[in-house]
This record gives structure tokens, sequence and C-alpha cells, in this order.
């Protein structure tokens, strides 16, 4: 039998708490306080009313309550906690050299709390001058999933749509009800559209709870505030971000988040986090103290030898991924947005950092990627790398997966750039196309290793990839020294929006030649927000501090450019109903099925003779059906052939079995509607020889 030893303070009567869950948790009579500091010497509890200026008790923790390096007390008699909000005063050294940064006088959030009031609004501050800006709130978990569950949908059958949930709909022709523009409950609204585009995983930008208001710049030519509007800087990591929702208080965001991920469910879509965990809000040394700076500066974050904080993040620190800690704490938060929230996987902010050392240098077995790999709790997540840092460590290829571990695929990107423009690159597009064997599979790694994108939200648009061939980034306030210079992009002859319809009509064939060739490419293909229907950021290729109409996704696009939609949404189409653009292993090249073809086969201008000269730009391939997902499934064989050439080319094609046609699904040389078929109404190829294929162009066959 477990006796307690119990305390008083003022009107409230504490017990010795349970050190494991860390944060705030209601037990049976009041809340169970639990926070660590390896260096700290006590530590206080601090609660509010909600909304009240100052604290109404400050409780420090009994020194008798403190169990190795973790304080907990439960705390009896306490009014409703769903009115309370909490924070932390913790005492101890203030040495930076020594790598700690205590300050009593600051109250700090508590790294655990999964709901922070004071960004209710978006865009508002409603705590500027408050002593306590960002306030820990606990809420209910109680809410009827209706037998919800993740769908664990196989990832090489996934198109990815990677969008921001407040610039998906914030727009006034969103057409969603107004109050719910910008939010989880607008996105909801949209699940419709997901469903006609052939979506079935939405990659969401960062929605933990973040300030919006922490940039300070303004827009040089109209003087508008600027905002943090990508959201990458976590001020807490287990809270959703209250502005995302309709109504945003007292614990409402979570319920509105939890039911927009129960819909998506039931259409099939299944929803991936953007995560950040390469560093925090409170910047460098010259940064807020927010929540780790004043727990446990020194366990939490990279230092140098001097005290000051290595930045292999860019935002002026390093998360301190590989201290156990730390780890810890990753692996505690990712479980609870699994089980709490029912998310299908994680895709990782600069997550080479996640592989480093409490120094910095980059691990051959990093700790943290290996525990997330084999958690069980996290067994059928997605996990997904951008396998680079700030720092320089770039992993494409070689990221630590442990047969868990897909990424984002920066050679896909910058190969098919540079091959729609004209670069000749058909060698490199033969291991693209196939799903990067060359990077992957030497490892032993699968096909859907590869998230393959041409376009995300850091860089440019679709839209603007075809018409800038430098970056305008003026408006971000920085003189244009952001952003990336390496862009691989074409504008067609003019700098920007032009009348001139040669060239539109060109950039326009150009976009349609980016789909189509990743639409076909194994892998898993991810779809920017907003490229299916031309949208356009001006040429600015980093639109992180924009919450105007310049980020936002103008829906009117829908109907200017909806020829294009037409087009992504029927390559979309394709690619669900034939399984041979879907295989999770790497093509041999050999005919296992006794087919009379193997799996794939290379041809050029000349059925089977690729032409692998340095100065090519023409390359074709041909899928047999039969061996669809390594033979498992039937389906029809696909002729694709792509022709850079700024000529025309006539593409001989291969023969097919007796009774088996060629029939057209794509044309981008053509003109809209010819241009693309609905899948299963395609028209049987005139010329079965042969097809010429324009300049600049793709055309994608079906044999049946």
């Amino acid at each position: 039998m477990t006796v307690y030893h119990s305390y008083t303070h003022g009107d409230f009567k504490l017990l010795q708490g349970q050190p494991i869950p860390f944060g705030a948790t209601p037990v049976p009579g009041g809340v169970n306080f639990s926070i660590y500091s390896r260096h700290a010497i006590a530590a206080t509890l601090v609660l509010f009313k909600k909304d009240a200026p100052e604290p109404f008790a400050e409780i420090p923790f009994p020194s008798e309550f403190r169990l190795g390096n973790v304080v907990s007390m439960i705390v009896l008699d306490l009014p409703n906690y769903e009115d309370l909000e909490y924070g932390y005063r913790v005492d101890g050294p203030y040495n930076p050299e020594a790598g700690h940064r205590f300050d009593r006088t600051k109250i700090l959030l508590d790294p655990y709390a999964t709901c922070i009031g004071g960004r209710d609004v978006w865009g508002i501050s409603l705590r500027e001058d408050d002593i306590y800006p960002y306030r820990g709130q606990i809420i209910s978990k109680e809410f009827d999933w209706e037998g919800d569950r993740p769908l664990e949908i196989p990832a090489e059958d996934l198109i990815i749509y990677e969008m921001h949930v407040r610039g998906f709909t914030r727009h006034p022709s969103s057409g969603v009800n107004e109050e719910y523009q910008g939010t989880f409950a607008g996105l909801q609204e949209k699940i419709p559209y997901l469903k006609e585009l052939g979506i079935n995983c939405v990659e969401l930008m960062p929605i933990f709870e973040f300030d919006e208001l922490d940039n300070t710049r303004h827009n040089p030519f109209n003087d508008e505030r600027l905002f943090n509007y990508w959201g990458y800087n976590t001020v807490g990591f287990y809270a959703p971000k209250a502005g995302y929702a309709a109504t945003g208080k007292y614990g409402n965001q979570a319920n509105e988040l939890k039911t927009l991920v129960k819909e998506l469910h039931k259409n099939g879509i299944e929803v991936i986090l953007d995560v950040v965990f390469n560093h925090t809000a409170e910047g460098n040394e010259n940064g807020p103290t927010i929540s780790f700076r004043g727990l446990d500066n020194k366990t939490y974050y990279m230092l140098t030898p001097e005290g000051f904080y290595y930045n292999f993040s860019g935002c002026g620190n390093t998360l301190n991924c590989n201290h156990p800690i730390v780890r810890q704490f990753v692996v505690d938060c990712l479980r609870f947005w699994a089980s709490a929230y029912h998310i299908d996987g994680f895709r990782f902010d600069l997550a080479s950092i996640l592989g480093r050392d409490t120094n910095g240098v980059p691990l051959t077995n990093p700790p943290l990627l290996e525990t997330l790999a084999y958690d069980p709790v996290l067994a059928k997540c997605k996990l997904i790398a951008e396998a680079w840092d700030a720092g320089g460590l770039y992993q494409v290829g070689s990221f630590p997966n442990y047969e868990r571990w897909g990424e984002w695929n920066g050679k896909y990107r910058d190969a098919v750039r540079k091959f729609i423009k004209g670069d000749p690159l058909v060698g490199e597009m033969v291991q693209r196309i196939q799903g990067s064997p060359d990077l992957y599979a030497w490892t032993e790694r699968t096909v859907d290793s590869s998230v393959n994108f041409i376009t995300a939200h850091d860089g440019f648009t679709l839209a603007d990839l075809v018409a800038y061939n430098h970056k305008h980034n003026e408006a971000n306030g920085e003189d244009s020294r952001d952003g990336s210079n390496d862009n691989f992009s074409w504008n067609c002859g003019v700098e920007g929006e032009t009348d001139d319809p040669e060239i539109n009509k060109l950039r326009r064939r150009q976009m349609k030649n980016a789909i189509a060739i990743l639409t076909i490419s194994q892998g898993i293909p991810m779809l920017l927000m907003g490229d299916e229907m031309g949208r356009s950021q001006q040429g600015n290729n980093n639109a992180y501090c924009h919450d105007s109409e310049l980020s936002w996704l103008d829906w009117n696009l829908l109907q200017t450019n909806n020829d294009f939609f037409q087009f992504v949404k029927n390559c979309i189409a394709f690619r669900h109903a034939h399984p041979v653009l879907r295989n999770r292993e790497y093509f041999t090249n050999k005919d296992y099925m006794e087919s009379g073809y193997p799996d794939i086969s290379w041809h050029g201008v000349y059925a089977w003779k690729p032409d692998w000269a340095s100065y090519c730009r023409t390359l074709a391939f041909m899928l047999c059906g039969k061996h669809a997902k390594g033979g498992s499934v039937k389906d029809d064989s696909i002729y694709v052939a792509m022709n850079m050439h700024w000529e025309s080319h006539w593409f001989e094609l291969p023969k097919l079995p007796l009774g088996i046609k060629w029939h057209l699904f794509v044309n981008t040389g053509l003109a809209f509607p010819e241009d693309v078929c609905q899948p299963g109404t395609e028209p049987i190829l005139t010329q079965q020889q042969g097809i010429l294929v324009g300049d600049r162009s793709v055309v994608i066959l079906v044999a049946k």
C-alpha cells in the first residue's frame, strides 16, 4: 500500500505526484503536474484563471517531491481545470558560458502542454505586454472518433497534396463560410474538391502552435506587416495552432482538428504533418525565453563551448535531438499525435539535424532516427525526411533509413526541372523515372523511399517555374537575399506575366509536361497546393512571410485555368487506374513473367534503341502491365515518349501482341480538350507504327 505525504499551500492540498507522464494530467480530485530539469534547483507552479493578467496562485514544488531530475505534484481542490492556465518558474544558475540561462522572473510554458492560449485569433496579439504570453491549458481528451483509425494506405499508392491550412481557404473566393476561412473547418468543407482531384493524402504545413507575429519586418512596397506565415518556428509541440480553428479558444481547436482528421479519413484521405524538431521559436541568445531555455537550456539545445547556440537550422538554434531526454521528448510527441489525433505520418523538416550528435557531428547510427523507425506505436506511420539541413549536410539517398524512412527527393526535383527546360539529361531521367534506384536500391530500400516532387512550399510554384528565370523576393524585406538561387527554371522567353499567346501556350505545355512526368514516375508523387490550377506567387520563391493574396489560393483560378485542372485531375486518375505505375519493388529490366516484354524497356525515336548520347533530349519507355506490382496484379502496358527538344520527332512504337492496340491518353502538344482523356476512354491511335511527338511535348499511350 502506497502512502502519500500531503502538504498544503493556501487553499490547496498537495500530494507527491507521478513523474510520468510529463505535463499536466487530470487525476481524480485534481491535476498531476510533472516537469524535467537536470540543472534546476527549484520550481514553482504558476496558476492563472483563463485570460487573467495576474496569477491567482504560485505553488512551489516541495523538495521532497523531486525524484531524480523530475519534480511532480498533484494539486487537489482546484477549480475546474478547464478554466485554468498554468506555467512554471524555474530557479537555477544563470551562467551562459556553462550553458545555463535560468531566469526565475520568467513564467515558462510547459513543453508538454496540449493546448496553448495567447494566440487564439490569427494575427491578433491578445497578450502583447503580458507577463506570460503563451499559456499552457488543460483540456478534456474526450472525443467521439466513431471507430476511426489511421488508414494505412500503402505508401506507393499515395498522391500527396502539400498544403497550408490557412492559405487553402483564406481567400474570399474559396466559397467556404466566412467564419471558417483559413481554418481546419474551412479545409473540411473542401474535402469534396480533394476527392475530385484524386488526392488520398494531405501533407499539412506546420500546425503545431507558433506565433505568426514574431516577424517584425514590413513589406517595403506597401508597409504592410509581414508574418511568420508558414509556421516553421514552433512554440508548443503538443498543441494544435489555435489560430487555425474557427473558434480557437478553450480547447476548441483540438476538437476541430480531430473532426477534420476523422472526416478526411472517412473520405479515404490520410493526414501527414510537417513537423519541426530541428529548432524552436526561442532563437539564438538574443531571442525570447519561452520554454526550453528556462527549463534546462544545456539539455535541450546544441551549444558551442562558449555557450552560444549552434545554428544548423538557419533559425538561430538547434534542438539537441540525440540527447536522451530530447530524444524521448520527440518520441513522446509523435506518439501523442498518432494516438490522440490519429495522424497517419510525419514529414520532418531539415531532418538531417536529427542525425547530428550533441556537438553537431553527423552520426552513422543516429539514436533518434533508429528509435522512431522501430517505435511500436509509430510502426505504421509514414516517416518522411527532408534529408538536408542549413548546416550543409545533404543526405538525399544516404539518409539513415532503417527500412522505414522515405525522403523528399530533391534530386528528382532538380532533374525534372532541368530536363523539361531542355537540358540533355536522359541518363539521369532513367533513374528518376524508376524511383531513383541509383539513390536507394543499393541499400535494399524500396521504391516508396522516393517522394517525388517538382515544386513544394519552399521555392517556385509550378506556374512561376515556367515564367521566371530569377526569384523576385523583394517584398520579403530582405533585399532578396533570402530564398534559393538555384531554381533551374525557364521563363520561356519573357520574365513574368506576358500577353504573348505563343509564350503562354508554351508555358502551359511545360506545366503539363511536368505533371505528366510526375504522375508516371515510380515513387510517391507530391503536388503543391494550387499547382493544379496554375497558382502564382509573382516569382517569389520564399513567401514564408506573406499572409496575403500572394500566398492564399485564389479559387477563381479553378475556372480561369480549368483546362489545366482537368489535365492534372485526369493524370492523377490515370495513375490510380494503373498499378504498373505504383510498384513497390524496383524494375529488373527482365521478363520474369514470360510476357514477351521486360518489366521496363527503354526506347528512343526508334523502338528498342534508346539514344544515350550526351546531347540527346528524347527518351521513351514502356512498362509491361503483366509485371505490375511484381506480377501480382495484371494491368495494361503503358508507353511514354518525352521530347524535350525544340523540334518535333517521330517516335517509332514497340509492336504489340495480336489484337492489342495503342490508345492515346496524353499528348501535351495538343490543345484542350484533345490533350488528355478520362482514363478508360482513350481513343485508338490511328497510326500504330509510330507517333509524331511535338517539340517540348510528352505523349502517354496505353495498350489494350
